[in-house]
C-alpha cells in the first residue's frame, strides 16, 4: 500500500460561523463572502527570573488574547432590500453594549479536519470604501472576550 501524498493546506480552508441562536439552542450560520481570515492568539509573558535559576531567564504566561480579522464581500438581497441575517447581526453587535455587543463565533477547517475553535467576541466593523468599481467590502475584527476553546470540528468525517 503507498502512503498518501502530504499537500499544502490553503489559506481558504477557513469558516466562520456566527451563533444566531442562544446558547441553550444554539443556532450556527455562516459567515458568507468571506475573502481574507487571520485568527491570532498572543499570550502575555512575564519575566519571572530569579537569583535561583543559575542567569538563565524564566518566564510565565499570565494572560491570553485572541483576535479574528475577517474581510468579508457584503451580501445582499436587492429585491427585497435587506443585507445578509449574519452581516446584520454582527454590524449591529459592533453599535450595542453590554451582552448585545458579545457574539458568539466558531472557526473551524471546512475540509473537517481536527482544527476548530469557539468563543464569544466584541465585533469592529470598518468599511472599506474605494473607487467606483470596488466591491462593497468590510474588515470585521473579532476581540475576544473570555476563553478560545478549542471544540471537535462539526465537519469532522463529512
Amino acid at each position: 500500500m503507498s502512503t498518501p501524498t502530504e499537500v499544502t493546506a490553503l489559506a481558504r480552508r477557513w469558516r466562520l460561523e456566527v451563533n444566531m441562536g442562544t446558547d441553550e439552542v444554539p443556532d450556527w450560520q455562516l459567515c458568507p463572502g468571506v475573502t481574507d481570515f487571520q485568527p491570532a492568539a498572543e499570550p502575555n509573558i512575564e519575566d519571572s527570573t530569579s537569583y535561583d535559576s543559575d542567569g538563565w531567564t524564566e518566564n510565565t504566561k499570565t494572560a491570553q488574547s485572541w483576535q479574528v480579522t475577517a474581510t468579508i464581500n457584503r451580501k445582499t438581497n436587492d429585491v427585497v432590500k435587506v443585507f445578509h441575517s449574519v452581516h446584520e447581526a454582527l454590524r449591529l453587535a459592533w453599535l450595542a453594549f453590554g451582552s448585545a455587543s458579545e457574539v458568539p463565533i466558531r472557526y473551524l477547517d471546512r475540509n473537517g479536519m481536527p482544527e476548530a475553535y469557539q468563543g464569544k467576541a466584541l465585533v469592529n466593523w470598518a468599511e472599506s470604501g474605494g473607487e467606483y468599481t470596488a466591491l462593497g467590502q468590510v474588515e470585521i475584527t473579532f476581540t475576544g472576550t473570555g476563553p478560545l476553546t478549542p471544540i471537535t470540528n462539526p465537519l469532522a468525517g463529512s
